[in-house]
């Protein structure tokens, strides 16, 4: 496919190395396989809270905003720019939910959310794109102004309102929640049968059909559209090739300016859709209400290597843990398995790709934690909250090995200078 004369994604001009794609077929058979693991481990350790419809629905609700900021930085450093500032612009996102919301209802905090994030992102592209400010310098500083200017708004408008305080909005409202009619019963009879693999498979269909918010939905559809857009439009193709080589897209007639701010706006507006849907998910605004989910949609972001289905992969297991970590010390416990036996795994995918080192690390991790879970009934309170931020780290740490992010990534771009 091309575009104007633009080879698909620029990749012709920098002949990257070949690299198998895993197809749809191993794909789901890995999800299976995945899936059958995770019902034996439910068997064993009797923690039904592994494959429960309420774990599925809290990590749904948990995965979605970080997904939505794994897809924001997507969309910008597919264009060549490094949007660190993706935690800023998410808390500008809560802030305009939570101001519009207690006005005008949850679908106006929805709006003002996009808005908001979008203004920052234009900030960012301002600095980056036009005036050719490190782009790390340029997030960084998005990053501290942002709560500071929410906390200063907060004070301003939310003091006196009815419900509201210095450091939160009034209610924000909410959007309606979907529930297939007869299934639900159904699979929760099956659920609660708590046979192998079927019960469980229930429960997560349960989690899925059952009192399902539209905005995940939403967040569902967007990320599906983020992939076609990208991979399938020419306005994607000609965004991509700003971030592979921008140069050549100059000489081939891309106006590469245009498309690295139509990408960074879109990114901010992503973004700053999370952060909404974080405040109305919460039922109002408050401070501090991010939590460093800005972060670890990038990381999400990276351990998918930049595509929208391995980002919310990333974000769909940082969502779990967060849900485990909800359900207490006994599920954090059976998790403490779980982990271990996907670690050992991984050491033995890592061997077979000669990565010896990794699955070194993976190997002797995954043994002490089988241990740990063998010798132990239950894990430390002190460390059942932090389980969501480890498990991330370990995984993204230990699997993301073949990473390939844009080739002009971050490179400061001036018209003209190809020559």
């Amino acid at each position: 496919m091309t575009a104007g004369g633009l080879t698909v994604g620029a990749e012709a001009t920098a002949a990257p190395v070949r690299r198998k794609r895993i197809t749809p077929v191993t794909y789901l058979i890995v999800v299976v396989l995945a899936f059958l693991v995770l019902a034996a481990v439910r068997t064993m350790t009797g923690a039904t809270d592994l494959t429960s419809s309420g774990t599925v629905a809290a990590a749904l609700t948990a995965a979605v905003p970080i997904a939505l900021a794994g897809l924001s930085g997507m969309w910008a450093e597919r264009a060549g720019v490094i949007n660190i500032g993706l935690e800023g612009m998410m808390v500008l996102g809560t802030w305009g939910a939570g101001f519009a919301g207690y006005q005008w209802g949850a679908w106006a905090a929805v709006f003002f959310g996009l808005l908001l994030g979008a203004i920052g992102g234009l900030l960012h592209a301002v600095a980056t794109v036009t005036f050719g400010v490190d782009h790390i310098i340029s997030g960084v500083a998005i990053n501290l102004l942002a709560p500071g200017l929410a906390l200063y708004l907060s004070k301003l408008y939310f003091s006196d309102a009815p419900g509201g305080g210095q450091k939160q909005s009034p209610p924000t409202g909410d959007v309606a929640h979907i529930t297939i009619p007869g299934v639900s019963d159904g699979l929760g009879t099956i659920e609660k049968k708590e046979w192998f693999f079927v019960s469980d498979l229930a429960g997560l269909l349960r989690g899925i059909t059952t009192n399902l918010s539209l905005l995940t939905v939403l967040a569902a559809l967007l990320i599906i559209a983020s992939w076609y857009v990208l991979r399938r439009t020419p306005f994607g193709l000609r965004l991509r090739s700003c971030g592979e080589a921008p140069i050549a897209a100059e000489s081939l007639g891309v106006n590469v300016y245009r498309y690295k701010y139509a990408a960074v706006v879109i990114s901010g507006a992503v973004v700053g859709l999370g952060g909404a849907i974080l405040a109305i998910n919460s039922g109002r605004f408050n401070d501090g209400q991010t939590g460093g989910r800005g972060f670890i949609g990038l990381a999400a972001m990276i351990f998918g290597n930049w595509r929208a289905g391995g980002l919310t992969t990333g974000a769909g297991l940082f969502g779990y843990t967060d849900a485990m970590q909800l359900r207490g010390e006994s599920a954090v416990h059976a998790l403490v398995l779980l982990l271990g036996i996907a670690l050992l795994v991984l050491a033995v995918v890592q061997f077979r790709n000669r990565h010896l080192v990794v699955s070194g690390v993976a190997l002797v991790i995954g043994a002490v934690l089988v241990f740990w879970f063998a010798t132990t009934d239950k894990i430390p309170a002190e460390l059942v909250g932090a389980a969501p931020y480890v498990v991330t780290i370990l995984v993204l740490a230990l699997a993301s090995q073949r990473l390939r992010p844009p080739k002009a990534d971050g490179v400061p771009y001036r018209r003209g200078e190809g020559g």
